[in-house]
């Protein structure tokens, strides 16, 4: 059947409760079918949600039958009929079926009911985006991050896009990703942070929010190879700063998620019990405080080892809800971090660890701002003097204490989804050895 639009009024599926008792077009495609006697029951899909489309005759030879009968998974139609209350059906809603028009059929759809492996689907993830699990997760991805802007925005911070490209490392140089920049190197940007630091100096309070690149060798569930971060910085801020704004940002995007996208957590069959109690403050420790509490319970962590995945799961188990842990060793924290007055082997940071095993979902804290200390730390690093000459310049002119932090945008969606791999959270992951598609 030719497509012919207009015929009747245009309405997504989300909105199809405002058109009751009124004949409405949907566009969409199929998601399933099935019959019954003289009933044809059509599910289709249009991204905002499911609506169940019913035919009835009594004539067995009704042309709409016809039409049904040839109709696949992901075939691609245009339905008109009547909107109707349905409590039983998905949404509550149904529509009366008038007519189908069919754009196309789908010939042998490769994802079917069937259970499918994990490789196959991540190969065919341009198409597994459409099952209704994926969905959920997406839309709720799609929640956290407008959560996020909506945040930083009503605060007044300035958002200040920050390079993909860049002469320097932010987060150590073994995981950079090199490329070719005309005569000279370059490399993906693992943090928005140095730029950020810049900005906040010309305009108080920043916030710079994009993909970022970590060449990890890591087939870890939490770990991806290119993420998105949302990282503020905040000129005259301090350590307790940053806690507090880190601490009223995850309070924030949870409550939201829990108000604005129950329906997909109920897809998810997440249990939402322990995000339903997330209230600020959060437990404070320091690392001594974490290390010793990890001893106690049998951990093999050694003083100055970071926390893995084993230490993280055990943290889970003696705390229910999210953490703050703080005073890390200098030296497994960045070049950047502010020692402690009283303390220069500790560095003024924070990990915001979510409940539940689902780890760090924050990091950051406050920044060296003086400036032969800077310098000092640039040499002990080993890194090129050169290439952070700007970022020197900003201890030489108007140096002020500032922090920040950074948030993956992953690793929150995993944890408030309650799936068990990160690569679920973006609609197309990076994986080590998985580029396609």
């Amino acid at each position: 059947m030719t497509y012919n639009p207009h015929i009747m009024s245009w309405v997504y599926i989300e909105d199809i409760s405002a058109h009751l008792d009124r004949d409405v077009e949907v566009r969409g495609w199929v998601y399933n079918k099935r019959s019954s006697g003289k009933v044809r029951f059509l599910l289709v899909r249009d991204g905002t949600g499911l609506l169940q489309a019913t035919l009835f005759s009594e004539d067995k030879d009704h042309p709409l039958f016809e039409v049904f009968d040839r109709l696949t998974q992901e075939s691609s139609v245009i339905v008109h009929g009547r909107v109707r209350e349905e409590k039983r059906a998905p949404g509550g809603y149904e529509m009366t079926l008038i007519d189908i028009q069919v754009l196309q059929v789908a010939q042998d759809y490769p994802i079917t009911p069937k259970e499918h492996s994990t490789p196959f689907l991540m190969s065919h993830r341009h198409l597994w985006l459409r099952s209704q699990k994926q969905h959920a997760i997406l839309q709720v991805r799609a929640e956290v991050v407008r959560a996020i802007r909506n945040f930083f925005d009503s605060r007044n911070f300035r958002l200040m896009d920050t390079p993909i490209l860049t002469p320097s490392a932010c987060e150590g140089t073994t995981t950079l990703f090199e490329t070719q920049y005309f005569d000279q190197k370059a490399y993906l940007s693992q943090s928005g942070q140095l730029y950020n630091e810049a900005t906040a100096m010309a305009f108080g309070k920043v916030y710079c929010f994009g993909p970022t690149f970590r060449a990890e060798r890591s087939k870890t569930r939490k770990h991806l190879i290119e993420f998105w971060m949302v990282e503020p910085e905040v000129a005259f801020a301090t350590l307790e700063d940053a806690i507090q704004l880190g601490t009223d940002l995850v309070v924030d995007i949870i409550g939201r998620v829990l108000e604005k996208r129950k329906n997909d957590l109920d897809v998810l069959e997440r249990d939402t019990g322990l995000l339903e109690k997330v209230r600020s403050p959060f437990p404070r420790l320091t690392y001594e405080q974490v290390i010793a509490q990890l001893k106690e319970r049998g951990s093999a962590i050694e003083p100055g080892s970071d926390l893995g995945a084993p230490e993280e799961a055990l943290l889970a188990e003696i705390f229910d809800g999210p953490l703050c842990l703080t005073h890390f060793p200098a030296a497994i924290k960045a070049f950047y971090m502010q020692p402690d007055a009283h303390r220069p082997d500790l560095v003024l940071g924070v990990d915001i660890m979510a409940s539940e095993g689902y780890g760090e979902v924050i990091g950051g804290g406050q920044r060296i701002h003086d400036l032969e200390l800077l310098e000092k730390k640039i040499k002990e690093f080993n890194l090129p003097a050169e290439a952070y000459a700007w970022y020197v310049d900003l201890r030489k002119y108007g140096s002020v204490p500032h922090a920040g932090f950074g948030m993956g945008v992953e690793r929150m969606v995993s944890w408030l989804c309650g799936i068990k791999h990160i690569r679920e959270t973006i609609p197309f992951p990076r994986l080590l050895y998985r580029i396609y598609p």
